[in-house]
């Protein structure tokens, strides 16, 4: 609706799965089925893993869902039944832009949703809606009319980055029918309408999933209908990101919009998995954060939670002596890591106290409820000099010394069209300063296979900042290239000893 009028409408397949239920429906669809191989599913399949927080599907749906709504203040008691409408992965591809949840009282009335959100980066943001009785009541009197006109009208603050073509600003409105009708009986239909206001109140945008024809029941379907309906829907899943990409290109195009740039989530947001890279050096930062808890001179209690991360949600790490002190003498804190990028620029720092306040104050890559207590964790000086025991180490962790430099500050929100703003994060010289403590901690008390794997991803990382633009993809490609002219030139030399050619 606004900077330009632009619509279009497409089909799209929703699944609909009782939260709770596992099995395999006919061979047409399964919910946390467990099997070794995802060819063993049925065609369709809606699995845990995909959904709220990374990972832990072992906890289901019901168990994820139960966490995400503690997390709000809600009590799961509350709502012991839930539907759950979403695009289902078909042979193991998925692409989800939004997913319903549909929260039910124990009378079975419709009482919450979760409208959980994906953008096209990998991350994620649910948003939790009550349903607001007080307000239908002064419209309808009568139980029945309440029943029959079941839905879920509210607001939510828009935070999460959705599309290039509007700000992280603004205010979303949902209105909600309830799919299942009074007492769950039977799957009535999707009508959904999502709109979207700026931050001063102007509308921007419509969108609108409603249910064409009836539901299908696959449990009902015999070979030949089950063949048609393959037919008909295998391939929708799969133009969902070249549609996005068409409508993206005749915004771009033909309307003129302006890009804004993807900010890094904020802390209600769920940040994109990591890379190789980025879980490397978030097992040996959490290593290191629990070096650094156990010897803080303070007691503190520190909650971790990572980003990226499917397999650990969270960890509590102590200060040594913690556990014989009363509970108020101990501080508590939490650091989220909001996105995994936190980890590849925090090793680019040569001063610990000097990454986690610069993340957390500048960049916004990490949260922290009592950032007053972290010059008790985090050290504010270089480590010890140098000391390895072999010469690869030696040799690695020198270079990444006189390498290593500042990374630039992260705009929260720049626009391709913003006049250039201040300049970021002066990048400071630190050849001679010492290395960090956390090589330091590195060399001196990890695995092998950690050092191993933090030496090479930190070399990547501060070689790339030099010589390639900070792209490791370039650095990769030149390190190919290098390797296939070596073996050119080896092979050239190897023929004229060989043969005198």
């Amino acid at each position: 609706m606004s900077p330009k009028k632009h619509s279009f409408g497409y089909s799209y397949l929703i699944a609909g799965i009782p939260v709770g239920y596992k099995g395999d429906v006919n061979g047409i669809i399964s919910a946390e089925t467990q099997h070794s191989s995802k060819l063993a599913r049925a065609w369709y399949h809606v699995d845990a893993i995909d959904y709220l927080e990374r990972g832990h599907a072992w906890l289901g749906l019901r168990g994820k869902l139960d966490n995400y709504l503690r997390s709000q203040g809600a009590d799961p008691a509350d709502f012991p039944h839930a539907y759950l409408l979403t695009a289902a992965r078909f042979l193991g591809y998925h692409f989800n832009p939004v997913s319903f949840w549909y929260l039910y009282s124990a009378d079975k009335i419709l009482t919450a949703i979760v409208l959980e959100v994906n953008n096209t980066f990998g991350e994620r943001r649910p948003y939790f809606l009550l349903r607001d009785f007080a307000g239908e009541a002064k419209h309808l009197s009568d139980r029945e009319g309440v029943s029959r006109a079941a839905r879920i009208r509210g607001t939510v603050a828009k935070d999460f980055h959705v599309s290039p073509f509007n700000s992280r600003k603004g205010i979303y409105s949902v209105l909600a029918g309830d799919p299942l009708g009074p007492g769950m009986q039977g799957f009535r239909g999707i009508d959904v309408t999502i709109n979207l206001a700026s931050s001063k109140g102007h509308p921007k945008l419509v969108a609108r999933l409603f249910s064409e024809g009836d539901a299908i029941d696959p449990s009902a379907m015999d070979f030949l209908q089950k063949t048609r309906f393959l037919m008909s829907w295998f391939w929708v899943g799969f133009v969902t990101m070249p549609r996005i990409v068409k409508e993206a290109a005749v915004l771009f195009y033909r309307h003129k919009l302006h890009v804004w740039y993807r900010p890094e989530p904020l802390k209600e947001s769920l940040g994109r998995h990591a890379d190789s890279s980025e879980r490397n050096l978030e097992a040996a930062f959490r290593e290191y954060l629990k070096f650094r808890v156990r010897c803080s001179p303070n007691p503190v209690s520190v909650t971790y939670i990572p980003s990226g991360i499917t397999d650990i949600s969270k960890e509590t790490y102590i200060s040594e002596g913690t556990a014989e002190r009363p509970t108020g003498e101990v501080d508590q804190v939490e650091i989220r890591v909001l996105t995994p990028i936190f980890y590849t620029r925090f090793v680019r720092y040569a001063h610990d106290f000097e990454g986690i306040f610069s993340e957390l104050t500048e960049s916004g890559t990490v949260w922290v409820d009592k950032p007053q207590v972290l010059p008790g964790i985090f050290l504010k000086k270089g480590a010890p000099p140098l000391h390895a025991s072999g010469l690869v180490d030696f040799a690695s962790f020198k270079l990444i010394q006189r390498l290593r430099q500042r990374p630039k500050r992260i705009p929260f929100a720049p626009t391709s069209v913003d006049p250039p703003g201040p300049p970021g994060s002066r990048v400071v010289d630190i050849r001679d300063f010492r290395i960090s403590s956390m090589d330091a901690y590195i060399l001196a008390h990890a695995s092998d296979k950690v050092k191993r794997e933090y030496r090479s991803a930190v070399l990547r990382l501060v070689t790339s900042d030099r010589y390639m633009f900070g792209s490791t993809e370039l650095l990769a490609a030149t390190l190919f290239c290098l390797r296939v002219g070596i073996c050119c030139l080896s092979g050239s030399l190897l023929n004229s000893f060989l043969f005198g050619i």
